[in-house]
């Protein structure tokens, strides 16, 4: 029975899912009758689905959909939509790394908008395409996706802060994860070292996807690794901390309170109503442009290397604006 479907959203959505229940392909003219359409119009819908990112290959004349890469559809809102175009925007703000990844999913995103939406989502994945592209970052963070996706395990050659050479590492990839700052980990099971390890992607000079797969242990707690804002475990100091010290008036300690809210602190008021706040974090480099932001409503008292950082940065700026008076 033919059935001519008169909206194109509609007609998409069955040509979906024609392709996704047969095995053995479709010719153009089966999917026309299907719809009832002419094949030129089968041919461009084709072409709009493959560039809206359905994994759509041609074989001897027939149309296949590439099931290891097919992501069903799901159905949401409109206040979900908005939801992950925040979401999406705020990820793009807060990394170094442009993911191009990240424009096309916002591009797919305004199909299912409104009109007055979608023009927003489109200008803003238009604005997205004149963003440079590191290659290697986005190979890697494929690769690690598809390891993850796939529970396969991968080699990788990281190279630390502290560290001028790469080293290999066999590894579990558990989750993949962005700090506050928008720098992504990898957390999962190293087998060199024979423990859970987080290392940062951009440090990932290297990696190989391996045959050999892996089941997460259920035992595994996530929330020790989610916990800590500025960036999980440090990859070079397994479980150490370090403790900052800040002192600052009681007004910035309740906003300190309230941003670093995930992580253990201690919030002492002195008699001058000054307060000292004591944290452990992983790594004070992660923290530094937060404390950056603090400026002179705050003063580092430790560690010495994070207090050393900000005076040295403070002088050169007090320098240059002198320079100028």
């Amino acid at each position: 029975m033919v059935t001519r479907l008169v909206h194109r959203s509609e007609r998409l959505a069955e040509i979906e899912r024609m392709l996704f229940r047969s095995t053995i392909g479709l010719r153009v003219v089966e999917i026309a009758e299907a719809c009832g359409v002419d094949r030129r119009t089968i041919y461009r819908d084709l072409s709009l689905l493959t560039d809206i990112g359905v994994p759509i290959y041609q074989k001897d004349g027939r149309f296949y959909l590439n099931h290891e890469y097919y992501v069903a559809p799901v159905r949401l809102s409109i206040n979900e939509s908005v939801a992950l175009y925040i979401a999406a925007r705020g990820l793009s703000h807060a990394t170094e790394q442009h993911n191009p990844h990240v424009v096309s999913a916002l591009k797919k995103l305004s199909q299912i908008l409104p009109d007055s939406l979608a023009a927003h989502v489109l200008f803003t994945v238009e604005a997205g395409h004149s963003n440079p592209v590191d290659r290697a970052f986005v190979t890697t963070l494929e690769t690690l996706t598809r390891a993850w996706a796939e529970c396969r395990q991968v080699k990788l050659w990281y190279r630390s802060a502290d560290s001028i050479s790469t080293r290999a590492h066999e590894f579990a990839i558990y989750f993949i994860e962005p700090n506050s700052t928008g720098i992504l980990y990898v957390v999962g099971f190293d087998y060199v070292v024979q423990r859970v390890r987080a290392y940062q992607l951009q440090r990932i000079k290297r990696v190989q996807l391996l045959q050999s797969q892996y089941e997460i242990p259920i035992y595994f707690d996530r929330r020790r690794f989610q916990a800590d804002t500025w960036g999980m475990m440090r990859d070079d100091a397994g479980d150490k901390t370090v403790e900052v010290v800040l002192t600052c008036s009681e007004d910035l300690a309740a906003t300190i309170r309230e941003r670093a809210r995930r992580i253990p602190q201690r919030i002492t008021v002195m008699s001058d109503n000054r307060c000292i706040v004591r944290m452990n974090v992983s790594d004070w480099r992660e923290i530094l442009p937060w404390v950056r932001s603090l400026g002179a409503q705050a003063e580092v008292l430790e560690p010495k290397a994070l207090r050393d950082q900000i005076a040295a940065e403070a002088s050169k700026i007090a320098q240059v604006y002198q320079a100028k008076a």
